[in-house]
């Protein structure tokens, strides 16, 4: 369908309802697709539920007994913040390789066809996904709860640590979006997993940056994903890595401002990618 034949459509659409009306049911008809393919597709939620109580359960179980956390405190209610921060973080990836092999199926090219809302394929493709990761949480907080894991902060705080959490898959969500858009292919996108890796683990999600080389502790106090872990640990009430670097004393700021950074630089770079497809 070419650009002149598409013109009266949007033209007759936004002279009905407007640009907002459309822009919010577009995407949440994307939503629906999104979520109905999760669905229909089973065996994937549980791949990516099961993951991360598998992890759980080995981090916990194997590293639990000889892991020490600065200052004291059981390892297992300071690994929980980490390995949920973690689990969020990772996402991003399952983002990126749906996006692409959206693209590689043609999905994406019938979109750019239709008359809807640029942003309906990428903030669709969010709020799905944002609800996908609500329910890897719950699950991996009830697991959490099982192997022993307690919130001592109380119901509000244990609650702002969540939405902390979910703040992060949010803005990670347009850097898998815009990825999925990049990459040429779903294995390339799997190979991000070998980016992802080691940028979760230089971080305060699994050890204290304390106890690594000062250099390497430096990069992972900085990293925005200990910023998260830092948070979550003090809102939960559970042992906290610690640290005397700026970036580690106010981490409930920052565990709000990066995500908000993330989401300003990548959700206008997926929308711009989305539109440039093909040109």
């Amino acid at each position: 369908m070419t650009t002149l034949e598409r013109k009266p459509a949007v033209t007759g659409r936004l002279r009905e309802h407007g640009p907002a009306y459309w822009a919010v049911s577009d995407s949440w008809n994307t939503t629906r697709r999104v979520l109905t393919h999760y669905r229909r597709s089973p065996a994937s939620i549980v791949w990516q539920l099961g993951f991360p109580i598998l992890s759980v359960l080995l981090y916990g179980y194997i590293f639990g007994s000889a892991m020490k956390v600065p200052g004291g405190g059981d390892y297992r209610e300071f690994l929980m913040p980490g390995m949920f921060t973690m689990t969020m973080t990772m996402g991003f990836m399952n983002t990126a390789v749906a996006v692409v092999t959206d693209a590689r199926k043609g999905v994406v090219d019938r979109f750019r066809s239709m008359p809807m809302a640029p942003s309906a394929f990428a903030s669709g493709r969010g709020v799905a996904d944002l609800v996908v990761a609500a329910a890897e949480l719950t699950i991996l907080a009830v697991t959490a709860l099982l192997i022993g894991w307690r919130a001592g902060g109380g119901v509000t705080a244990a609650l702002g640590a969540f939405g902390l959490l979910l703040l992060l898959r949010f803005g990670l969500i347009w850097v898998g979006v815009w990825l999925g858009l990049l990459v040429p292919t779903p294995e390339a996108a799997g190979g991000l997993y070998a980016v992802a890796f080691p940028l979760t683990m230089i971080s305060s999600t699994l050890v204290a940056p304390s106890l690594m080389p000062d250099w390497l502790g430096t990069v992972a106090a900085w990293n925005p994903i200990s910023s998260t872990a830092t948070a979550t640990r003090e809102l939960f009430g559970n042992p906290v890595a610690g640290g005397s670097t700026w970036v580690e004393e106010h981490a409930l700021l920052m565990a709000v401002v990066w995500p908000l950074v993330i989401t300003l630089v990548f959700l206008p770079l997926a929308v711009r990618r989305f539109r440039r497809l093909s040109r």
